[in-house]
């Protein structure tokens, strides 16, 4: 009984490294055909390009965020004070923030990317 759960764990054992190794000639045999150094080179400028075509749009949709954001915030700021609400003030500054918050971090991200 213990030798044939022996024979299997070294037979599992065994394919296992088999596995293994097939896994390591492939990936090293698509490593070299990718093309080399220019080829990776050429594929992280083109990735730059992309990223930084996109980088306009994403910042004008965080600016449009952050104004429905104020416009939502100063109507649920005003709605509390109408009625009379002791933390308007708290609730001001919390959705103001927020908005000043996404404002920064636009600008933030295009100074530090572009």
């Amino acid at each position: 009984m213990f030798t044939n759960l022996t024979r299997r764990a070294t037979k599992r054992t065994t394919n296992h490294l088999l596995n293994t190794a097939a896994l390591v000639l492939a990936s090293a045999t698509l490593a070299q055909a990718q093309g080399g150094l220019n080829a990776g080179k050429q594929g992280i400028q083109d990735a730059t390009t992309a990223i930084t075509g996109y980088f306009d749009p994403a910042t004008l949709l965080i600016y449009a965020i952050a104004a429905v954001a104020g416009l939502i915030g100063g109507f649920k700021v005003f709605s509390k004070w109408q009625s009379g609400d002791q933390d308007t003030q708290k609730s001001a500054m919390g959705w103001f923030g927020s908005c000043i918050f996404l404002a920064v971090v636009a600008t933030v991200l295009r100074a530090f990317f572009l």
